[in-house]
């Protein structure tokens, strides 16, 4: 049997009640912004948070619902005289023919792509309709490609965030392995099946998506540029670019990218100004150490791998969801106890928990309720290195009492986010 204790914090951890430790004042020096800092800022300030379109025939413009009915009817006259491609005529098992909801939004998403432009949408949609064809890419998803090696590592479907996207990780770091870069992409031939896999993953996520108005009709991209060796991938990803950009238009809600190094900020900065204000508006960038911080903002830390400050590990079951976690701050200068109570005697608590970069000292103790017993430490202080994942534990009571874990960022003058959950199991003897 299960059963939840409450929490003595009313679900909030707070900062223990003893004084906080005096404080060595600034340096005016580190209050001044680096360069690098400056860019940052710049790249992402400056280009407002993208708002994703709800495909509601209501909410476009009168000339946007022209283009549409335009569209149809070239896409319809041009299949009636070619009725042998008129069966190729479709997209994810969606008919583009059929006058539909769905084939709606397929047909706005190219639409999109070439700013309602009818004849330029055409000529992609028609592009992109011979390419799928071509390569096959409505059964991909069912091939046996033969990269195990890359699944869960390079790039990968995993979890949903806040607003119910699939999120597509990617991370290329590992190609910096020479040995590793050859067997991979060693002749064109190695670099097609790689572009195939890659073109898998991504066709997994789609087949995620409601592609209905008002619902989820499109996928979060998360890049990892940590280690990544940019010089010899530059034709792998430049092929992978082109080929997302003609045949998966309006598919990607955001891209984030994590661990960005201090030349990527400098080259946005130079690039910043040929890219459209819809694509910026995408854009989210992170620096190294942020990382955490920056996608608990659109995903909740139960849905963000451990490797990345959250809580899901690929041991966790796929097909069920993940347990909820409860998000904290722990501020520059502060400790925090999380205390959970009503803990029986021969329960069993299971927790979990996680500071973004730690760098800083966690314990758990176990308190009894009775008078005169020990506080038992169930794990010692120690401090957690900011490469570490997340804490899993737990603890069988002897007798009823708390669980106090706690947080001690007391030397540190940075704010960090962090999360926990905990299931409690009560005994089976009665």
């Amino acid at each position: 049997m299960e059963a939840t204790s409450p929490l003595s914090l009313h679900q909030t951890p707070l900062p223990e009640t003893s004084p906080s430790p005096s404080l060595k004042p600034f340096n005016n020096n580190n209050n001044k912004k680096s360069f690098v800092t400056t860019l940052m800022e710049a790249a992402t300030l400056r280009t407002p948070s993208f708002k994703e379109d709800t495909y509601f025939l209501s909410h476009l413009k009168s000339s946007e619902k022209k283009a549409l009915q335009d569209l149809k009817h070239k896409l319809s006259s041009y299949y009636d005289s070619n009725s042998a491609g008129a069966a190729h005529c479709s997209m994810w098992g969606i008919p583009l023919l059929s006058g539909d909801e769905k084939a709606d939004v397929i047909l706005l998403k190219f639409l999109r792509a070439r700013d309602f432009r009818v004849p330029d949408a055409l000529n992609m949609l028609d592009k992109c309709l011979a390419w799928r064809k071509e390569f096959g890419a409505d059964g991909v998803v069912e091939e046996e490609l033969g990269f195990k090696e890359l699944e869960g590592v390079v790039a990968y479907m995993h979890g949903y965030d806040r607003e119910g996207h699939p999120v597509c990780y990617n991370a290329y770091g590992v190609f910096r392995d020479k040995e590793m870069y050859e067997r991979i992409f060693g002749d064109e031939e190695k670099l097609k099946k790689f572009l195939r896999w890659r073109v898998q993953v991504l066709e997994r996520g789609i087949k995620q998506l409601h592609f209905k108005p008002g619902g989820v009709n499109s996928i979060i991209q998360v890049t990892d540029l940590k280690d990544m060796p940019k010089r010899e991938l530059r034709v792998a990803s430049n092929q992978i670019l082109s080929l997302f950009q003609d045949n998966y238009p309006e598919m990607v809600a955001r891209k984030i990218f994590v661990n960005v190094p201090w030349y990527f900020s400098f080259l946005y900065s130079m690039f910043s100004p040929f890219l459209t204000q819809r694509t910026k508006s995408k854009f989210v960038i992170s620096k190294e150490g942020n990382v955490a911080e920056t996608l608990y903002k659109f995903i909740r830390p139960e849905d963000v791998p451990v490797q990345y400050g959250g809580l899901s590990r690929p041991s966790d079951s796929p097909n069920m969801p993940p347990k909820p976690a409860s998000e904290f701050t722990v501020k520059g200068g502060e400790k925090v106890n999380i205390q959970i109570e009503g803990i029986e005697a021969g329960a069993t608590i299971t927790w979990d928990i996680v500071v973004g970069g730690w760098d800083l000292e966690y314990s758990a103790e176990f308190v009894p309720n009775a008078e005169g017993s020990y506080t038992i430490a169930v794990e010692k202080a120690r401090k957690i290195a900011p490469s570490e994942e997340a804490v899993h534990s737990s603890f069988t009571s002897r007798e009823a009492g708390k669980m106090v874990l706690s947080v001690d960022n007391t030397a540190s003058r940075r704010r960090k986010v962090a999360a926990y959950r905990y299931v409690v199991r009560k005994s089976a003897v009665v």
